[in-house]
């Protein structure tokens, strides 16, 4: 990894052409992708070309190969699909066909392409940059190239981003697309949860996979579904008797419906496929249940990209155009991807080498090791699902017992981590308590224990269902004391955002007056701010910036209509401006102010003069994101009035507060598969903890590896000491003194048009795909 030099950046890419084309299956995000690859290649100085239809413009060429322009690329971002388009193109597999396409790259002075699409369209491309030279030798004996234009480009730099909503290829931690389609089958599931619960149904959903089971996988996870069906993973000789099983216990529990969920390419043990109407036909046989099937089809790769694919594809985009301009031919052909929010470059035929490893470990049923090979985030998802699925009997009674509580503002995925937390610890054989209304109510001793049923259907609603307060424990010390003696409390979960951390701080202080607090006690960051030390990512933000992007879309399209108009949006976030630089760049805004990020008179009047010409554009048309404490003095109303009266006559302003729409709504697969996650972890952790915190009949906890933030750094996850960590917060503005994420607002103002610098950013390094990279713990 190394920081960026704007002079040596600009150097390298003046001269340079970048052709860009989008190939196989569309997925959303890819616009987005292609809107960062044309608008970096730019402002380097490089001249950046669409190719239309995919390879197969490469090689017809002519109008297919077009010079792209600033604005070429402007509002396509929250399309799905591809403007570019795709098509499956046989000739390219020819000789014959990859000819033609050098033929039309050379003519065009073209020899840097970025290829997004699947292992398929990845593969072509290392194929022709590896004939690269020997096609161009053939183009000179026809005599079509000269020897010095063969010269001149003599060389092919290849860059890949895997667009894909299956997620089914190796090393990479999200592919393009599949974020969005897991947007779009929560949307179905919970559409149909509602209907079923109605009439007491059974359905059967089938959704993409045909050879990888991640959008089912997750999806069920999500959704908390009753059985599952998965490539990787055929059920055991007689599943139907089990599943008919399992179904029916359920309902005796009470429970209304129930969910199935199926990959396209679901096979059994001999690699028969099983088929949705083959289950449905089995749970109405024998069951009599009233049962249903819905096949999702292409509904899965279509509508709006989702704010994590938004802000993914034009991180990849940039990435891909800095590896293309640091390439060279003795480096090999790599795949752009992000582990966690770090940037990395990939080998591609190491990638592509591991994701034919696992079909072919599949057809030579090899199952486990095909779990493996797809990766440890795929292969924890998939434990957890059997873990919280179904109700298991704890082998033996721990005798410990340990509680539950949210503190703070409510934030989705907070109920996901709660019935993780639950169940996980019903099945160690722990009690576990609730606890309503966080502090206030466990000062009040509104302590529940719970069952497993009694967190049923807990995973896709917002909120918190416990109830949280924002009261600290310094305010009620005596009476948690009194709660944790009297129901022999021996672990505490704390769920919340900052509240939650400086309150387990202050119980771990407390813990020299008091005794009962020497307990092990973990906090699960849940807020929409994300500012919680020692988490990259906190539960809920990434339900916010989707809340907060859709109305941003919306307030856009309306602009759309009445031109020359400029909008000033004002997000939550306290003084962390997370939430207003994610969603200004998953909705490509022109400016988005925080308080990390100091503004005064003369950015304010860079920021009008910049609008000012804009609306002289095609695009007339702005917006700009404010966060609700970036500033003193600079209020809402305040920037609103300058840029009306600076404007007049240009364009007119609007003002958007969004407000507590932004901690609502059901929350985002990755909201929901988070906080699963991190409620298994936190709870395996603590009894861990009290396993060796036990001593002589009691839980003895004083050491400060005892209180923990359980968070996510790069794509692990962590256990930070709260103690530790109160070196790095600035308590006065509430929130990590170091935050990664301010190294990505760079992009954010070179996407829109801004002269900036790129010192903080870093860049990404290569890293080698194996095996046992394939094994280090991963997160989301």
């Amino acid at each position: 990894m190394a920081q960026v030099d704007m002079e040596q950046l600009r150097s390298r890419g003046a001269g340079k052409a970048i052709a860009v084309l989008t190939s196989g299956g569309d997925a959303q995000g890819m616009n987005a992708a292609v809107r960062a690859v044309v608008r970096m290649g730019i402002y380097v100085g490089a001249d950046v070309y669409f190719v239309y239809e995919g390879y197969e413009g490469l090689v017809g060429g002519a109008e297919h190969l077009k010079l792209a322009d600033w604005d070429s690329v402007s509002n396509i971002i929250q399309l799905g699909g591809t403007i570019i388009g795709s098509a499956r193109c046989k000739s390219f597999r020819t000789r014959e066909g990859r000819q033609a396409a050098a033929y039309n790259l050379v003519q065009n002075g073209i020899n840097n392409l970025c290829v997004i699409g699947g292992d398929g369209s990845l593969t072509g491309a290392n194929i022709f940059r590896t004939e690269w030279s020997d096609l161009l030798a053939s183009l000179v004996e026809e005599g079509k190239i000269t020897e010095e234009v063969s010269q001149q480009y003599s060389h092919l730099n290849i860059v890949g981003m895997v667009g894909s909503i299956d997620n089914d290829f190796c090393g990479t931690d999200m592919t393009i697309g599949t974020d969005s389609a897991l947007h779009r089958i929560m949307e179905v599931i919970d559409a149909i949860t509602t209907t079923a619960q109605s009439h007491q149904r059974t359905f059967v959903l089938e959704v993409m996979g045909r050879h990888c089971g991640y959008l089912a996988l997750v999806s069920a996870l999500a959704s908390g579904a009753d059985w599952l069906f998965i490539p990787e993973a055929p059920p055991e000789d007689g599943w139907e008797d089990i599943m008919c099983k399992r179904l029916g216990e359920s309902r005796s529990r009470g429970s209304r419906l129930n969910i199935i969920i199926l990959a396209e390419g679901a096979i059994d043990r001999q690699g028969n496929p099983i088929s949705s109407n083959y289950v449905k036909e089995l749970v109405s046989k024998r069951l009599g249940f009233d049962t249903r099937v819905t096949v999702l089809g292409h509904v899965q790769r279509g509508g709006t990209p989702s704010a994590f694919d938004r802000i993914l594809s034009s991180k990849m985009g940039m990435e891909a155009v800095l590896t293309l301009l640091d390439a060279s031919p003795e480096t090999s052909s790599c795949v752009v991807s992000l582990s966690g929010n770090q940037a990395l470059r990939l080998p591609l035929m190491e990638c592509v080498q591991l994701t034919k490893d696992v079909q072919k470990a599949m057809d030579e049923k090899r199952f486990d090791e095909a779990i493996v090979l797809r990766g440890r985030s795929f292969e924890n998802n998939w434990n957890i699902y059997k873990l919280l699925a179904h109700q298991k009997p704890a082998q033996t009674k721990s005798n410990f017992n340990f509680a539950i509580v949210n503190i703070g503002a409510p934030a989705a995925g907070m109920n996901a981590a709660v019935r993780s937390a639950v169940r996980v610890g019903l099945s160690s054989g722990h009690v576990v308590y609730t606890v309503a209304d966080g502090l206030e109510g466990f000062a009040a001793g509104q302590i529940k224990e719970m069952r497993w049923c009694d967190v049923g259907g807990w995973t896709g609603q917002g909120g918190s269902l416990l109830g949280t307060k924002r009261t600290l424990p310094e305010k009620c010390m005596e009476q948690l004391v009194k709660q944790i003696r009297q129901h022999r409390i021996h672990a505490l979960l704390i769920i919340g955002g900052f509240e939650a951390f400086v309150a387990a701080l202050q119980l771990t202080e407390g813990r020299e007056r008091y005794e009962e607090l020497c307990i092990p006690m973990c906090v699960i960051p849940a807020t929409i701010s994300n500012n919680v030390p020692g988490t990259d990512f906190s539960l809920g933000c990434d339900t916010a910036v989707n809340a907060a992007m859709e109305t941003c879309d919306r307030i856009k399209q309306s602009a759309s209509g009445t031109k020359r108009r400029v909008f000033i949006v004002e997000t939550m976030g306290g003084y962390c401006g997370y939430l207003a630089s994610a969603t200004a760049l998953a909705v490509g805004a022109d400016a988005a102010y925080i308080y990390e990020d100091p503004i005064n008179i003369h950015d304010l009047t860079a920021n009008v003069e910049h609008l000012t010409g804009k609306m002289k554009t095609t695009i007339q048309r702005g917006l700009v994101l404010r966060n609700e404490k970036c500033h003193q003095y600079y209020t809402t109303e305040f920037l609103y009035n300058l840029y009306s009266a600076e404007g007049k006559g240009v364009f007119d302003c609007r003002t958007n507060v969004l407000g507590h729409m932004q901690q609502g709504g059901s929350p985002t697969p990755f909201d929901r598969n988070f906080g699963t996650k991190l409620g298994v972890k936190a709870v395996q952790w603590l009894t861990e903890k009290l396993l060796e915190c036990y001593r002589k009949g009691q839980v003895f906890a004083n050491s400060p590896e005892t209180a923990c933030v359980l968070g996510m750094n790069r794509k692990a996850l962590v256990f930070r000491p709260v103690t530790e960590l109160k070196a790095e917060t600035d308590f006065e503005h509430r929130m990590p003194k170091e935050q990664w994420w301010l190294r990505v607002r760079p992009l954010l103002k070179m996407l829109a048009k801004y002269q900036t610098r790129f010192d903080n950013y870093i860049t990404g390094k290569v890293e080698h795909v194996n095996r046992r990279s394939l094994s280090v713990e991963s997160g989301f």
